[in-house]
């Protein structure tokens, strides 16, 4: 079976484009979110997210955890937010190379709200097919790491949804 590179999925949220842009743009709170990610540390916060700005994200799966540096490539307010993951590390990202790339897109939805698509892009593109499933399969428990991704998608953007459509109390 060939290799499958990028994996998306989508949801709709009552809220609008502007107000889910600026939640998903803050690296700090995709914690809050997703399944692996417990927060990011920002190393250049000076006005906001924007392309350019340096993240590193702090991750846990299973009793394993590790940090990555991240660069935004994207912020489109209100339509899209984009970030590279070009190194990784237990406590610090010093193993430099393509890892991945995240990005949200932000829609106006039919009816109203917001349209969220959220794409993981595996740029790991010179491995050999054969060391990357090898290696996804350790990793993952198991799994390529495009299925893995397309679960952790899944639970990111039902997170998202539950966390902004549920009044703060």
């Amino acid at each position: 079976m060939p290799r499958i590179f990028t994996v998306s999925d989508s949801v709709v949220i009552d809220a609008s484009p502007s107000d889910v842009y600026a939640q998903v743009s803050d690296p700090t709170l995709m914690g809050r979110w997703s399944p692996e990610n417990r927060g990011a540390v920002v190393r250049d916060a000076a006005g906001g997210t924007r392309v350019g700005t340096v993240f590193d994200g702090r991750n846990t799966r299973g009793p394993l955890s590790w940090t990555t540096r991240c660069t935004v490539t994207a912020a489109d307010p209100g339509e899209r937010f984009a970030f590279r993951v070009r190194a990784i590390g237990l406590r610090r990202p010093v193993l430099r190379g393509p890892i991945a790339t995240w990005e949200y897109r932000f829609e106006p939805a039919e009816g109203g709200g917001t349209r969220v698509t959220e794409t993981w892009t595996d740029d790991r593109r010179a491995w050999p097919d054969a060391v990357a499933g090898v290696f996804d399969r350790i990793a993952t428990r198991g799994h390529t790491f495009a299925d893995f991704q397309r679960r952790n998608i899944r639970t990111t953007l039902a997170n998202l949804k539950s966390a902004l459509e549920t009044p703060a109390r």
